[in-house]
């Protein structure tokens, strides 16, 4: 028998931009209600999962939690994640996590580490990248 788990397929671009919000989500432990508020809504609004429902959530978030019980589980969904996106949705995929980060208030250290991974990982420019960690930040400011 091999100590190797067997391969999960590829993600499509969808599944990919779901796949940065619940690796954002569970960077600082276990996905909060925000988190997985946002994570819906965004599904059900944004023109980029027109065709893709809400309930694919889970099955997006099952395949995340077996790739990070693996040992290199989350180098793996970061590989799956930019093969899946074409260049033009990367800055999505990072905006879309950043939300994610910000929907349930300050960035823990831990979110902060993944979103400079994810920068990383996506090959963003670090300009573009901060543009759009300010924006959202901006957006969910509290009076």
């Amino acid at each position: 028998m091999s100590s190797r788990a067997a391969p999960i397929a590829r993600f499509s671009a969808q599944e990919a931009l779901v796949c940065a919000m619940v690796l954002m989500s569970v960077a600082d432990g276990p996905m909060s209600d925000a988190e997985l508020g946002m994570m819906s809504r965004m599904v059900q609004e944004l023109p980029v999962f027109s065709d893709f429902h809400a309930g694919e959530i889970e099955s997006v978030t099952d395949t995340v939690a077996k790739l990070l019980s693996r040992t290199d589980g989350l180098d793996q969904a970061m590989t799956m994640l930019r093969d899946a996106l074409p260049m033009r949705l990367r800055e999505t995929a990072y905006l879309l996590a950043c939300e994610v980060c910000a929907a349930d208030g300050d960035a823990t250290q831990e979110e902060l580490q993944f979103l400079q991974d994810l920068r990383i990982g996506l090959d963003l420019d670090r300009l573009i990248a901060g543009a759009i960690e300010r924006a959202a930040k901006a957006r969910f400011q509290v009076i």
